[in-house]
């Protein structure tokens, strides 16, 4: 047995969850989500305890893999709903800047061009100064990946750290030839 899979989903108060077929929908006051999951698993909820069990159809390898995967995407959701997620990045380099421009991420890091990057929809992006840029949203996938997308434009270069990291990376740094003597 999944020892994720197993274990029931507290549901928070405020946050209203619908199973229909195999849809799952999850609404709280940060917005709503919608969901299908696979035909190995089935997902029920429990109205009086306010609880979400996840169950298996069989042993097979791919239900198993399934099961706490499943019942870990839920909990992704209601704590996506109720507090939402939110991932901060920061540059560093001499001109290095950042802007939002309506749904549009403007960035100056060191390249011919001003890169445009546009804001996938559901996200809210905020550039408190410009160094600094936060990216919040109800969908844990949804947020990472951007923030992820946002890095990989100019990733952290191992001898002068310039580049757009996560607020808090730490970048392993070389030496450099000089001081090879």
């Amino acid at each position: 047995m999944s020892r994720i899979g197993k274990k029931l989903v507290p549901v928070p108060a405020g946050v209203t969850i619908k199973i229909a077929d195999r849809t799952i929908s999850v609404e709280g006051p940060k917005g709503k989500l919608q969901w299908e999951h696979r035909p190995e698993v089935s997902v029920a909820y429990d109205d009086a305890a306010k609880t979400v069990a996840v169950s298996r159809r069989d042993d097979e390898r791919q239900s198993r893999a399934l099961h706490g995967l499943t019942r870990a995407l839920i909990v992704n959701m209601v704590a996506g709903v109720t507090q939402g997620y939110e991932k901060r990045l920061e540059i560093q380099g001499v001109g290095y800047l950042a802007a939002v421009q309506g749904k549009t991420l403007q960035l100056r890091v060191g390249l011919a061009n001003e890169l445009q990057v546009p804001i996938p929809e559901g996200l809210k992006v905020t550039v408190p100064d410009q160094q600094h840029i936060v990216i919040q949203g109800i969908e844990k996938q949804l947020v990472g990946h951007f923030a992820a997308s946002v890095r990989a434009l100019r990733k952290p270069e191992p001898y002068k750290g310039k580049g757009i990291r996560y607020l808090g990376e730490p970048v392993r740094r070389k030496q450099g030839k000089a001081m090879v003597k």
